[in-house]
């Protein structure tokens, strides 16, 4: 039996459609849930292994993307809404109730993702946002409680699944940051 990473993944990383012009993102609450709206498509969709990004109970990664901050809308019960850690880099807006994150902003306009949302495809309503593209900070699980022994067979699926395993974000995502603080450091 291969490791289990994600149940969104666990089978294999389904193709987006393409054409994804948005969805609902849902809690797990049963009643009242919050339900937060998304325009447009996702990008950098990835397997997530850091502490910080919620994961579904039992996973090992989350599965997380951006999309531009303007972007995202609390639709429906937001008063149940509360930052997980207020000292974060990402400000996790999480249902108070099931635990769910449902967006991360970053609100520190000299950061490299400020104007981007974090978010978790997998609490789409609606199906076809685009897939999950490569792994990122996957020595962290270690943190969680994976058996550093196991991390041959981790990375080892990652790759089977077609998500190339980095321990920190994908290069073009490293190159993004590099980017912004050379951009920032001349500007100076």
């Amino acid at each position: 039996m291969s490791v289990q990473l994600h149940p969104s993944i666990d089978s294999g990383v389904k193709k987006g459609s393409g054409s994804f012009s948005g969805g609902t993102l849902v809690c797990k609450c049963k009643d009242k849930p919050v339900k937060v709206g998304i325009k447009g498509d996702v990008a950098h969709n990835h397997a997530c292994g850091c502490t910080k990004c919620w994961k579904p109970q039992g996973a090992m990664f989350s599965v997380v993307a951006v999309v531009p901050r303007q972007n995202v809308t609390v639709l429906e019960n937001g008063d149940k809404l509360q930052i997980v850690d207020p000292s974060a880099v990402i400000q996790r807006y999480a249902c108070k109730v099931c635990g769910t994150h449902m967006y991360g902003r970053i609100e520190n306009k000299g950061h490299p993702f400020y104007g981007l949302d974090f978010i978790h495809p997998e609490l789409f309503q609606e199906s076809g946002s685009a897939a999950p593209g490569f792994a990122a900070f996957v020595s962290s699980v270690i943190e969680s409680g994976v058996n550093p022994g196991q991390m041959d067979e981790v990375r080892g699926r990652l790759k089977e699944l077609g998500l190339e395993p980095y321990d920190c974000l994908s290069p073009a995502l490293m190159d993004a940051i590099a980017t912004h603080v050379a951009k920032s450091k001349m500007a100076a």
